[in-house]
């Protein structure tokens, strides 16, 4: 179980906060967090590169010269790999770099990499209404009451995407913003300090519970 203390949007400690999930057992955590991170990782390129071979290059359908005679190297095409603009010997061809992983493993990790920030998380009240209309600055002067550094990397949780908090956060370097019910193991890791409310540490404990 994971006790925090909760502050209000003046930076002031108004209670407490526990977060208690099912984690993975200490020999297999940085296992299980690693294999969720690569998938993550991996499912998200393309695999749309793509070259031609020589047989899908255009031209190069008549032999450039005669066999024999003329002192040249032989050739058949034009479009050989070894000519300027012939085909690729063994290049890229779209693909898929799907990596599975169960579903339990996936909430498994999830919970494991969430319970490890536990020293990095800061709760904070709804705040929404302190924000009458969209503005930077106020909440970044809030992270730093908080007890945020100015440059740290922040992952912010809410339990619902509003718009103004949106429009506040957006052109704020290196943070990121996502509701409770999408977390991934990618941006708890990446974050050095993770930010939710007290609204959306519930809603966590709610939908990840096991």
């Amino acid at each position: 179980m994971v006790n925090c203390v909760v502050r209000n949007w003046e930076g002031q400690e108004v209670g407490q906060a526990s977060l208690e999930l099912k984690v993975a057992k200490e020999e297999n955590a940085a296992h299980i967090v690693h294999r969720a991170l690569i998938r993550q990782m991996t499912n998200a390129r393309q695999g749309t590169a793509s070259t031609k071979t020589r047989s899908e290059v255009r031209g190069g359908g008549r032999k450039p010269w005669r066999q024999k005679g003329t002192g040249r190297a032989r050739a058949g095409s034009i479009r050989s790999p070894l000519w300027r603009g012939g085909g690729v010997i063994f290049g890229p061809k779209p693909r898929d770099f799907e990596v599975k992983m169960n579903r339990k493993e996936k909430r498994l990790a999830l919970r494991t990499a969430l319970m490890s920030r536990a020293e990095d998380l800061v709760v904070v009240e709804e705040f929404v209404e302190k924000l009458p209309r969209p503005k930077t600055k106020e909440l970044v002067a809030a992270m730093q009451r908080w007890g945020v550094p100015e440059d740290a990397k922040v992952l912010l949780i809410v339990s619902e995407p509003a718009p103004i908090v949106y429009l506040s956060a957006r052109n704020i370097a290196r943070l990121k913003m996502t509701p409770a019910n999408q977390l991934n193991v990618y941006d708890l890791l990446w974050a050095d300090k993770v930010v939710t409310t007290s609204s959306a540490l519930a809603k966590i404990q709610e939908v990840y519970d096991a």
